[in-house]
C-alpha cells in the first residue's frame, strides 16, 4: 500500500529485540518460556528452509554421515519459535520437567586465583580492538576491561560500534587504556591496535577490521569456532571458509609468531556445558598472553560488578588464562571433540555380508555401502537394498577397469542411497520412532521431558491448514501403523504415492541411474570429472513438498548445464597498428 501511495511514506516496525527479551528472561524481568525446540536430524533434510523463515543463527548447519543437517543451538536460542514455520516434519517441541532436568555442571574443579603472572607484551598503555557477533557479549567484555582499568585509576577511552548488533551482525569495540589521562580519540586508528581480540574468526578475518593491525605491533587472540553466518544458515551451497585461509589473512598483518587461535565455543561447551562463557575464555587467554595492562584481580572485580553470572564468568576468565599458562591442562580433563562433525558410523552388519560381499569394495567405499545397504533393508527390504548394491558394484567395476580410483563409485554410493531413501510418510514415521531420539531428548532436558511432534500433513494442508499442528507421544501408535505400511510403498495400495512429489521422488531414482549409465559408457580420464560432478548433483535435492520440488528443478537445470557441450572460444581478430 505504501508503494502505491504518492510521495514519501514511512513504515515503522516496533518490536522488542529477541536477544533483549532473552536477557530480560534471564534477569527475571520477563517470564521464562519453558517450551524448547529440537530437530530430529534423521528426519531433517538440511534444506535451509527453517533458517530462511526464522533468519535465526541458533538454527545451525551440522555435518553428519548423511550430509548437512540442521540443529538448534539451545544455549543461544531466544525461544521465539519462528523456526517452527519451516515446512518439514523434523521439528519437535519439548517441555522439560524442571524438577528432574539435568543441571549443567563444569567438568573441572574450580580454578583458584593462584595462576602465574603473564609476561607483558604491552606497556602501561594499550590499544585493544575487540570484534565479534552481536548478542554474544562483545560490548560486555569491553565494559569489563574498561571498568578494570578504571578501578586501578587508569584513564580509559572506549567506543562500541553496535549499529549492526542484531543477532548475527558484527559488533566492534575499541578500548584504549592509558596510565594517565590523554587527550586522544576513543577510536583505534589504522595500524594502531596492540591487541586484536577476535571473538569470531570470520569477523576477525574481515579486511575492514584487519586495517587496525600492523605486522610489527599487533598480537591476535582469536576464537576459531565455526559460527555460521546468516547466509550459511539460509543457503546450503555456502560453506565455512577453510581455517588455514582465515588464519593466514590474520597472520599476514599481525605478529604471527605470537598469535593464538583457540576454539572457544568448543572449549566453553566442554568445560561449562554452554557456549555463553566463550568470550571470557578468549579474554582470559588474551590476558595471559600479556596484552591487557591491568591486574587479574581488577578484571575479576569488574566481572563481579557486572553482576550476571559472576562466578561462572570468573571461572571462564581463569580457564582462558590456564589454557595459555598450562596447555596440557585441557587434555587432563578428558577428550575434547572440536567442531560439529558427527561421529562417523563404522557399521558392517554381518546379516548383509552376502549382499555386499560380491562388490569387492575396500576402504571408504566398503564403509559407505555397508552402512547404507543395511539402512535400505530397514527402509524397505533386502531386494531393494540389493538393487542399490548391484548398481554401485557395476559403477565400481567400470571405474576399476578404467584405472580411475573410487571417486565416482563413492559419490554414487552416497547419492543413489539418498534418492532411494526418500522420506515419505512411512520413512518419517520410522525415523520418528527411532529410540535414539527420545533418549537424546532426555539426555538434554532430563527424564520426564514432554515431547510433541510438529507436523504439517499434506492431507490437512489441502483442506486449508496454514501451519503445523502439535501431536504428543499419544500419536506414536499412528506412527507405528505408518511404519508397518512401508510394504505398500510404490504399489497400487500406496495411498500417499499418488502425490506429485512422491511420483517425482520415484522417477528421480531411474533418472539418476540412467544419467550415470550414460557416463559409464564412455568413462575415461577425460570424462571422470564430469561424471563425478553429475553423480554429486542430487545433493541439491533437499527438503519436503514445494521446497523439494523447487530443488528438483535446480537439480535438473544443473544436469543440463553440466551436460551442455562447451562452446568453442571465439577467436578475436588481431588489430594491426
Amino acid at each position: 500500500r505504501l508503494r502505491d501511495t504518492p510521495g514519501v511514506t514511512v513504515l515503522i516496525y516496533d518490536q522488542q529485540c529477541a536477544a533483549q527479551a532473552r536477557r530480560f528472561r534471564k534477569r527475571g524481568e520477563l517470564p521464562l518460556r519453558t517450551k524448547r525446540v529440537l530437530i530430529n536430524e534423521e528426519v531433517c533434510e538440511g534444506c535451509g528452509d527453517c533458517g530462511r523463515k526464522s533468519n535465526c543463527l541458533s538454527v545451525q548447519p551440522v555435518e553428519t554421515e548423511f550430509g548437512r543437517k540442521t540443529r538448534i543451538d539451545q544455549t543461544s536460542c531466544n525461544t521465539d519459535y519462528s523456526c517452527l514455520d519451516g515446512d518439514c516434519p523434523s521439528f519437535v517441541t519439548v517441555v522439560p520437567n524442571s524438577d528432574r532436568a539435568k543441571p549443567s555442571r563444569p567438568r573441572f574443579e574450580p580454578i583458584a586465583d593462584r595462576l602465574p603472572e603473564p609476561v607483558r607484551l604491552v606497556g602501561e598503555s594499550s590499544n585493544l580492538y575487540l570484534m565479534g557477533i552481536g548478542g554474544t557479549g562483545v560490548v560486555t567484555a569491553n565494559q569489563i576491561l574498561g571498568t578494570a582499568a578504571v578501578l586501578e585509576g587508569k584513564a580509559v577511552k572506549s567506543l562500541d560500534q553496535t549499529g549492526l548488533s542484531q543477532k548475527g551482525g558484527a559488533v566492534v569495540s575499541h578500548l584504549k587504556i592509558f596510565a594517565r589521562p590523554t587527550d586522544v580519540s576513543n577510536k583505534v586508528g589504522l595500524g594502531e591496535a596492540d591487541a586484536y581480540i577476535g571473538f569470531d574468526v570470520l569477523t576477525a578475518a574481515d579486511a575492514r577490521h584487519l586495517t587496525r593491525a600492523r605486522p610489527d605491533r599487533t598480537v591476535a587472540v582469536v576464537s576459531s569456532s565455526h559460527v555460521p553466518t546468516g547466509l550459511m544458515v539460509r543457503n546450503t551451497a555456502v560453506d565455512f571458509p577453510p581455517d588455514s585461509a582465515l588464519h593466514a589473512r590474520i597472520d599476514s598483518v599481525t605478529r604471527a609468531r605470537d598469535n593464538l587461535y583457540l576454539d572457544a565455543e568448543a572449549l566453553s561447551e566442554f568445560l561449562f556445558g554452554s557456549h555463553l562463557p566463550a568470550n571470557l575464555i578468549v579474554v582470559g587467554a588474551a590476558f595471559q598472553k600479556g596484552l591487557i595492562p591491568v591486574a587479574a584481580a581488577s578484571v575479576e572485580q569488574a566481572i563481579r560488578l557486572n553482576g550476571s553470572g559472576a562466578e561462572a564468568n570468573i571461572q571462564a576468565f581463569r580457564a582462558g588464562r590456564k589454557l595459555v599458562a598450562d596447555p596440557a591442562w585441557i587434555g587432563s580433563l578428558g577428550s575434547l571433540e572440536i567442531g560439529d562433525q558427527a561421529p562417523v558410523p563404522t557399521v558392517a552388519d554381518p546379516a548383509i555380508a552376502d549382499l555386499v560381499g560380491p562388490i569387492g569394495a575396500t576402504g571408504e567405499l566398503a564403509r559407505l555401502v555397508n552402512f547404507r545397504a543395511a539402512d535400505l533393508i530397514a527402509y524397505q527390504d533386502r531386494p531393494y537394498a540389493k538393487a542399490y548394491v548391484d548398481f554401485v558394484a557395476g559403477v565400481a567395476r567400470r571405474e576399476r577397469e578404467a584405472g580411475l580410483g573410487t571417486g565416482l563409485s563413492e559419490s554414487v554410493a552416497r547419492y543413489l542411497y539418498k534418492l532411494m531413501a526418500y522420506k515419505d510418510e512411512y520413512e518419517v514415521a520410522r525415523l520418528a520412532l527411532d529410540p535414539g531420539f527420545p533418549a537424546a531428548v532426555e539426555d538434554t532436558f532430563g527424564a520426564g521431558a514432554r515431547m510433541s511432534y510438529r507436523l504439517y500433513p499434506p492431507m490437512l494442508r489441502a483442506f486449508g491448514l496454514k501451519k503445523k499442528i502439535s501431536l504428543g507421544r499419544w500419536f506414536d501408535p499412528a506412527f507405528r501403523l505408518l511404519r508397518a505400511m512401508k510394504r505398500v510403498r510404490g504399489t497400487a495400495f500406496d495411498i500417499f504415492g499418488r502425490d506429485d512429489v512422491r511420483r517425482t521422488e520415484r522417477a528421480l531414482i531411474g533418472e539418476y541411474r540412467g544419467l550415470i549409465e550414460k557416463e559409464l559408457d564412455g568413462l575415461s580420464a577425460a570424462t571422470i570429472d564430469r561424471a563425478v560432478k553429475l553423480a554429486r548433483l542430487p545433493d541439491l535435492i533437499r527438503g519436503y513438498d514445494h521446497v523439494k520440488m523447487a530443488n528438483v528443478a535446480r537439480f535438473r537445470a544443473e544436469v543440463s548445464r553440466v551436460l551442455a557441450p562447451a562452446e568453442p572460444a571465439v577467436r578475436q581478430p588481431k588489430v594491426m597498428a
